[in-house]
């Protein structure tokens, strides 16, 4: 109880410094079809709370009735999220937000939790912290200034690594329990994880670190973007409207560098390359005679489960992520060392497979078979299909929502979110 009350503050004002610290000015938003309007990210977070803990296990009515559609993500369409004449100002919706968050709160001390609602109340904070990512890299999208959270240290320095880690051929779990054993506390997942299953994979080698800002601009310099034999038919419909390099990337005087949030800053050239597309990244591989992995491949790169062992939620174990092992919570943006972390190293020697970077994965994002839809029947089902599969979680992923069995799904074109890659080997 004591964890869920910590983890429901810690959302509370992480969202509430994200809104507060932005001028009236700045929360009207320009319309981006990649990002939400700040005011309507809160409260849709605070609806969820009032759908999935209120409604659902005391059948209570909702706090504004008429406002249900509006916060609903899926009855509101996303260009009418700006519209000012349907939603409160920022005074308005905090009241809102803070009322709910009391009541939630409140309803956690006052009784002892069943496994079911420890389960909902981990789902609705998760889910809330996943629209704390979204407000960061809203603000990177908008060039806002960078938020409170961020630290820029550099906070575990490691030595320089290398190559490519060899991964037998063998027989490996993946993914998480199925509903059956969802309400596990230590096992929570989003449907999309589930169910847990074994798969047989041959071998293959997969580089230690991430691609890195020098490994990249390798390419733009060798004319990457000039060459439509490196990109895919979808890769080169989107290069037709791309800048020829990473979407945050510019060139001053000779020079190059990179926007974090309003600061352009000399590109730093062991960081992890940041904002780029799938595209980008295939081209990257067809360019550099190498692949993406799959995401199985991922999964068994970063958390190396075997059956019949005891299982890893993380590259390095079961204990909790913490600054030494991960690049996450906003800190540091991505903007350290692909060799940075080692704490954080995999079994097999991987660095930095949780935070710092989304890492694209050759995959289109299907359900695993036998796929159940978990309490909110749009987490996953809406992107079935036509969106790419993501892992690791990033720079801008809570802590305690980041794992290694964690998918998250993007359409290929994306560059706005925090994402990067690694590479196999072909063969």
């Amino acid at each position: 109880k004591q964890w869920i009350l910590g983890e429901l503050e810690l959302a509370r004002s992480r969202t509430e410094q994200l809104i507060n610290s932005l001028s009236d000015t700045q929360l009207d938003v320009p319309y981006h079809p990649g990002v939400n309007p700040p005011l309507w990210e809160m409260g849709h977070s605070a609806f969820f709370y009032e759908v999935f803990v209120f409604k659902l296990l005391d059948g209570l009515a909702s706090y504004n009735p008429a406002m249900d559609d509006l916060w609903d993500s899926f009855h509101v369409q996303h260009r009418d999220r700006w519209r000012r004449d349907l939603f409160p100002g920022r005074e308005e919706t905090l009241v809102y937000f803070r009322t709910v968050y009391d009541r939630v709160a409140e309803r956690i001390r006052g009784c002892e939790l069943t496994d079911q609602e420890l389960y909902l109340y981990r789902y609705a904070i998760f889910h809330q912290n996943m629209h704390i990512e979204s407000l960061i890299w809203c603000r990177q999208t908008v060039n806002y200034p960078a938020p409170t959270d961020f630290v820029g240290d550099r906070p575990a320095p490691g030595e320089a690594v290398a190559g490519d880690v060899e991964v037998p051929a063998g027989r490996w779990v993946i993914g998480m329990p199925g509903a059956s054993e969802a309400f596990a506390a230590e096992d929570f997942a989003f449907d999309g994880e589930k169910p847990r299953f074994e798969v047989p994979l041959p071998g293959f080698a997969i580089s230690r670190a991430l691609v890195s800002n020098r490994e990249f601009l390798a390419f733009v310099e060798d004319g990457g973007y000039q060459r439509p034999e490196l990109w895919s038919f979808g890769g080169r419909q989107w290069l037709e409207s791309a800048p020829g390099h990473p979407v945050y990337w510019r060139c001053q005087d000779g020079q190059w560098q990179v926007r974090l949030f309003d600061q352009w800053l000399p590109l730093n050239p062991d960081a992890p390359v940041t904002h780029v597309s799938y595209w980008e990244a295939e081209a990257w591989c067809r360019w550099a005679e190498r692949r993406l992995p799959t995401e199985y491949e991922w999964e068994v790169a970063a958390l190396a489960n075997r059956p019949g062992e005891v299982f890893r939620r993380y590259p390095w174990g079961n204990d909790a992520p913490d600054a030494s092992r991960a690049d996450m919570n906003g800190r540091s943006m991505a903007q350290n060392p692909v060799f940075d972390y080692p704490a954080g190293d995999s079994a097999f020697g991987c660095r930095q497979m949780l935070g710092s970077v989304w890492e694209w994965t050759s995959d289109q994002f299907l359900p695993y078979d036998g796929f159940k839809v978990d309490m909110y029947p749009f987490m996953s089902t809406l992107q079935f299909g036509d969106h790419k599969v993501t892992r690791g979680g990033s720079c801008a992923t809570t802590s305690s929502l980041i794992r290694g069995t964690y998918r998250q799904a993007y359409l290929p074109q994306r560059n706005d979110v925090f994402t990067g890659f690694r590479a196999c080997a072909l063969g």
